[in-house]
């Protein structure tokens, strides 16, 4: 960390310290994950040995792996209909759409989330209206009191898997006439008093891209318990005049009340994505389970470090710890740096919030310049500390335990030098 001002002037003894435990290196990988279960593999190879990958080429007889997903996934979080799509962000815009977002209306979304959720409102010609974010990264309720009459819409990101108050959010909403559209990309499996993300609002959209609870390489869900705005998805989607090869969708004569006034935009998931992600789906609480279990002992491994914040998890949410975050409050910029690089060299990949310029997968709302977003000191406060890392499933606890080891050595190097 030479170079640095304000960073790494240790006196000799917590010097030594920290050459010795330089010793420790993590030599695993951030972006591994673990292989698709055997009976995925054996249901996918049975899909290319048919030939009919669409979703709606069908034998006699056959349901289709996307419809019984559907059926699937739409029985385990309780909603009434679902659609299986291309992405995570396709079922954003199509939910968008369905509910009659037109070019230039304002939506409401967090300042905190990835570009595939203003994206999605971009997409549409809508214009993204930035809400802020507490130092729990969940979405600030008071400004979104405040701003709820601005718009019609509110596209919540439950980012990185934190689940904010939904009672008093709902209110909110309820209260100023908005409708929720739900991004939980981050929580499938998580939940908020019981009630699983994604089934509080009028609709719940979900990826299964690599890096999320399930993985097909790209998809997308959506769930919802509105009849109309079921249809409207389906037809969105792709599905011509074939709906009624959907398990878990409304009957025919609500497709016929919006078939001819509701667009064709196709990006249906296809039969060997299903097949791939049935049994995943299946193991999804096991899966959660040994997440948290690895989330936790970061966690404890961070506890208390001198000059970092760890994120605290409300009694009410039932959350899925497949990445982590933490907080070097009021640190500035040229310290923050200085831990992802030192940490990088020891081999932990982190993510930093508060960096100028986008990186990889992470920017923030001022990185995205097709919408006119005024400062939000608040919120750049948060993420100008804001750190972040994957924790897939291929890590031990034991390689956890070393992976906090590592940033604490780190951080507390650091601090002692502000």
């Amino acid at each position: 960390m030479k170079g640095v001002p304000g960073v790494g002037r240790l006196d000799p003894a917590a010097g030594e310290a920290h050459k010795r435990h330089m010793v420790e290196r993590f030599t695993g990988s951030f972006t591994q994950q673990e292989p698709i279960p055997e009976e995925g593999i054996a249901a996918a190879l049975e899909v290319l040995r048919s030939g009919r990958l669409h979703r709606y080429n069908l034998a006699p007889g056959e349901s289709g792996e996307v419809a019984l997903l559907e059926q699937e996934f739409a029985a385990m979080v309780g909603a009434k209909y679902c659609v299986a799509v291309a992405s995570g962000g396709y079922a954003l815009a199509t939910a968008l759409r369905a509910l009659g977002v037109r070019p230039g209306e304002r939506v409401l979304t967090n300042a905190f989330t990835l570009a595939p959720v203003p994206g999605a409102i971009a997409s549409l010609g809508a214009v993204p209206a930035f809400v802020g974010v507490t130092e729990a990264l969940t979405i600030d309720l008071d400004d979104l009191a405040e701003k709820a009459g601005q718009a019609r819409v509110l596209l919540l990101s439950h980012m990185r898997g934190h689940v904010c108050d939904m009672d008093r959010l709902m209110a909110i909403c309820d209260a100023a006439g908005l409708a929720v559209v739900e991004d939980c990309a981050h929580t499938m499996g998580a939940a908020w008093r019981g009630v699983p993300s994604g089934r509080h609002g009028r609709v719940g959209c979900y990826s299964t891209q690599t890096y999320k609870h399930l993985n097909s390489g790209e998809g997308g869900l959506l769930v919802t318990d509105d009849t109309e705005l079921a249809a409207r998805a389906v037809i969105l989607s792709g599905s011509y005049m074939l709906h009624d090869r959907h398990l878990a969708a409304p009957d025919r004569e609500v497709f016929e009340r919006v078939k001819y006034d509701t667009p064709n935009v196709s990006g249906r998931m296809d039969n060997l994505r299903a097949a791939i992600l049935r049994p995943q789906l299946r193991r999804l609480d096991e899966q959660v389970a040994r997440w948290n279990a690895r989330y936790r002992v970061i966690e404890s491994g961070l506890r208390g470090c001198p000059g970092l914040q760890v994120i605290e998890r409300p009694p009410e949410e039932a959350f899925v710890g497949s990445s982590f975050q933490f907080l070097l409050p009021g640190w500035p910029a040229e310290a923050v740096r200085a831990v992802v690089e030192a940490c990088a060299a020891r081999g932990v990949e982190l993510k930093w919030f508060g960096a100028p310029e986008p990186h990889g997968f992470t920017s923030r709302y001022d990185s995205w310049r097709y919408v006119a977003a005024p400062a939000m000191p608040r919120t750049d406060r948060v993420l100008a500390g804001l750190l972040d890392m994957r924790v897939p499933l291929t890590f031990s606890l034991a390689d956890c335990a070393l992976i906090a080891r590592i940033i604490r050595d780190e951080v507390v190097a650091a601090h002692r030098g502000l």
